[in-house]
């Protein structure tokens, strides 16, 4: 708990710099470049000023300097908040878009890749092999229990801050098995009815707003068809629910696991304080 009180004391000294740096600096913006810009516009219409641009912008900048009449530093504080606010709106939009466009890029990465590269990387912390989605291979029948396994995959990837992969239709080896059997246990037996029972579960059991979040492609290969779902970071913790209980699930290297509790809020609170 002392660590992960440090931890956090740490994330949040590191945000407090960053808004208090782009603060300053919008108002150092606003005192320097906006109040005399202005100024000298307003000059250059009203008065017979014969200063330059770079001349007036000096005398502006000395007269700051110097501290200047009540006036001028009312004006000046003015700017500064102005300029300081402009920085801290600045910082909010820029991490707002930098987020998503790494995201963009993230989905662009991952669409050039096919399926043999993706296999032959095997599992791992940001790969998962699924043999059905709700056929049972050893038992020859629908087993739903099949569909909470994959689902406790998509929601461990959810709660990542990286995502990941999840194919269907590939055995724990590597070797592809197809999805003819999953696909005859479907009213639409092809590739659509499987993408929308994979999407009703998730709006069922995860919820409707993470459904942006699962991207599904189909490879075929030998006249087999393997399901591809590309999973980006949730931007909220993500809970399934195993005998009426809320569980959040995680990936720790190649396999997923459930918190208890206290884990849970622990790794919430770092996981999406840095959404934030």
């Amino acid at each position: 708990m002392k660590r992960f009180l440090l931890l956090m004391l740490s994330l949040w000294r590191q945000q407090i710099k960053l808004y208090l740096f782009a603060a300053l600096m919008g108002a150092a913006i606003g005192v320097f470049i906006l109040a005399p810009s202005y100024n000298f516009i307003y000059s250059q219409e009203n008065t017979n000023s014969k200063l330059s641009s770079i001349e007036y912008v000096f005398s502006q900048v000395t007269s700051v300097l110097t501290g200047g009449n009540v006036a001028e530093k009312e004006l000046i504080l003015f700017y500064a908040e102005i300029g300081a606010m402009l920085g801290l709106l600045t910082v909010g939009v820029y991490g707002f878009l930098h987020k998503r466009l790494s995201r963009i890029d993230q989905l662009k990465a991952e669409l050039q890749k096919d399926i043999f590269s993706i296999i032959a990387q095997g599992e791992g912390a940001y790969l998962e092999f699924k043999s059905s989605f709700r056929w049972d291979i050893e038992q020859s029948r629908i087993n739903r229990l099949l569909e909470g396994v994959v689902l406790k995959t998509l929601a461990g990837f959810l709660n990542s801050s990286h995502g990941g992969t999840l194919l269907i239709g590939v055995a724990d080896d590597g070797q592809i098995l197809g999805l003819d059997k999953d696909y005859q246990s479907l009213k639409k037996q092809n590739k659509d009815g499987f993408e929308q029972a994979i999407m009703t579960a998730i709006s069922a059991n995860l919820g409707a707003d993470l459904c942006s979040h699962v991207h599904i492609l189909f490879y075929g290969v030998d006249g087999k068809d393997v399901c591809r779902l590309i999973v980006t970071p949730a931007l909220r913790p993500v809970f399934l629910h195993q005998s009426n209980t809320p569980k959040l699930f995680v990936r720790t290297g190649g396999a997923t696991r459930d918190l208890n509790i206290q884990e849970a809020l622990e790794f919430a609170q770092v996981r999406w304080k840095r959404e934030a």
